[in-house]
């Protein structure tokens, strides 16, 4: 299967849904985006794919979004992108794309919700939560 993650490396979220793809057996293709950066045709089409709108895939959180002036709620979509696009760390993530759709992977367990083979279990995340039991059974 060809798995896509917009990842980035120092987000705990985003290394768990990574090592959780790679625990099932996907080697996925990685894109730093922090690097590459967003086009805003690439930001609406994840969003559409995924039924979110720019407001709901806006980080608000470790971000300047807030001092940006981006978190009041009349603040249009194409104002948001255009800051999304300038400044990547904007755009919430982990964002997985697969061949049974794409998900913003928050909390990171969503990721499940798109492979066709779970990791085996037992499988943690970094702060030790259980999210695959002993038997491969997805706990949450």
């Amino acid at each position: 299967m060809s798995v896509v993650i917009y990842h980035n490396p120092d987000c705990g979220t985003s290394r768990n849904t990574l090592a959780i793809l790679r625990a099932a057996g996907v080697e996925p293709t990685v894109i730093d985006y922090l690097e590459t950066g967003w086009t805003p045709a690439q930001l609406l089409g994840l969003f559409a794919a995924a039924n979110l709108t720019p407001r709901e895939a806006l980080r608000v959180a470790r971000s300047p979004a807030e001092s940006l002036g981006l978190t009041a709620p009349d603040v249009p979509n194409e104002v948001l992108l255009a800051a999304m696009v300038e400044h990547p760390i904007l755009v919430n993530r982990p964002f997985v794309c697969t061949r049974k759709g794409v998900r913003l992977c928050r909390p990171s367990e969503t990721v499940l919700d798109v492979l066709d083979t779970l990791p085996p279990g037992p499988f943690a995340k970094e702060d030790g939560q259980l999210i695959i039991d002993d038997r491969g059974n997805r706990i949450v």
